[in-house]
């Protein structure tokens, strides 16, 4: 049922990763630089804790894996814009040493609902998974263990695709080209959700509102430098910019046909393997 305009919240929070191509995006939004239907208030965190709490319905506006939005779409409807899809953007395992078959081996994953473990499972339905944050699972792997039982690989994803060389680990599979082997098409990643109870002009004003951050950014690239830094301390401003240049495109402006054939058949994917429930909801907000 469509909720009153009257109920709408006077300050609308909005969760987002502090990953680089989130506060990128969303700077422009978050500053009071773009236009807004509603106030918006940043909420910050990390993807796998944003996926939790939208199965608990906690935020009417977030960032989220496509994975876990398949699962919550009785109450969320993802927008066309602000997303992540892509070509050569997917998540890699990653090993101490050369391995061959992973079934029956023991794999770190940054978590349940990402689209990341949903692809580990498409290729290696019998590994062993053991879960973590995103951050924790290169040095879990470097040390070879974790919760003190032997770890031989690692599901990375965000910057550590940049990254891992410097811990001395290896490229097992790159899941996102096994994708677009496998369907041709670029990989649903994450998506930007807000609530389905929300009224139909308000979703769709919404999305005009990331979209427009997203352009102001674009039109601006310095304006969100310092805010994309101050929350990605700890990578250089090359891989920052190689982050922004790798998970910000075209999808994310609009996910386009395209893009709605790649979540389509991501989505149809991820219920034949019985990870989510058939629905026959819509799966992005249109215009009213």
């Amino acid at each position: 049922m469509t909720e009153p305009t009257s109920t709408l919240p006077a300050v609308l929070d909005l969760g987002y990763s502090l990953c680089p191509n989130d506060t990128f995006i969303f700077h422009a939004l978050h500053a009071g630089l773009t236009p807004s239907p509603l106030p918006v208030r940043e909420v910050l965190e990390d993807v796998q804790t944003l996926n939790d709490w939208a199965v608990a319905g906690r935020l009417p506006m977030t960032k989220i894996s496509y994975r876990a939005y398949f699962g919550v779409m009785d109450r969320y409807v993802a927008l066309r814009a602000g997303g992540a899809l892509g070509r050569g953007v997917g998540p890699l395992i990653v090993t101490r040493e050369a391995l061959g078959d992973l079934n029956g081996v023991r794999v770190a994953s940054p978590g349940a609902l990402t689209t990341a473990e949903l692809l580990l499972r498409m290729v290696y339905p019998q590994v062993e998974v053991v879960r973590m944050r995103y951050d924790e699972v290169m040095p879990a792997v470097q040390r070879g263990e974790y919760g003190g039982a032997p770890l031989a690989a690692g599901l990375i994803i965000h910057e550590s695709r940049f990254t891992y060389p410097s811990f001395g680990l290896l490229k097992h599979l790159d899941l996102g080209a096994w994708w677009e082997g496998e369907t041709g098409l670029p990989l649903p990643l994450g998506a930007i959700l807000v609530r389905r109870d929300l009224p139909a002009q308000m979703q769709w004003a919404l999305n005009g509102a990331v979209r427009e951050s997203l352009e102001y950014a674009y039109a601006h690239p310095d304006a969100s430098k310092e805010y994309v830094r101050q929350h990605a301390a700890e990578l250089s401003d090359e891989v920052m910019q190689a982050h922004i240049d790798l998970y910000v495109n075209r999808f994310s402006l609009d996910v386009g046909e395209e893009g709605e054939r790649a979540v389509r058949e991501l989505h149809r994917r991820a219920v034949a393997v019985g990870a989510v429930p058939a629905s026959g909801l819509p799966l992005f907000v249109s215009a009213p």
